[in-house]
């Protein structure tokens, strides 16, 4: 038995539990919308498991949150020859070693983006 859930239910659901700190408002949003497209694309129906999704999904404020959490293979020497810091150049190369390890979910005007447990 299948039971449909709508974008309000879905956010209602994890705002109203003991992971209603997991996700931004933001981010259950894009977090919605990304299952629902991996819903059509594969023609699969999931079921709505709260407590796999709050497992299974993390979402980070921005890279240098997810470099806190994670070695990368990303050479930190993103410098100029003025010493400055390529700080976007760097963050684009984390994202993209990000992509090849698991889903990347990026959260709309936002540095935040939410990653899939690996």
């Amino acid at each position: 038995m299948k039971q449909d859930v709508t974008k309000w239910m879905f956010e209602d659901a994890f705002r109203s539990s003991q992971y209603k700190n997991n996700f931004s408002y933001e981010a259950l949003g894009a977090l919605f919308d990304y299952l629902e497209q991996y819903e059509d694309d594969t023609g699969e129906e999931m079921d709505f498991d709260l407590v796999a999704i709050a497992s299974e999904y993390s979402e980070y404020k921005d890279v240098k949150e997810y470099v806190n959490d994670f070695d990368t293979g990303v050479d930190k020497e993103y410098y100029t020859d003025d010493g400055d810091f390529e700080e976007e150049d760097y963050n684009e190369a984390v994202l993209e070693e990000i992509e090849g390890k698991t889903t990347l979910i990026k959260i709309e005007d936002s540095d935040s983006f939410i990653i899939q447990s690996y």
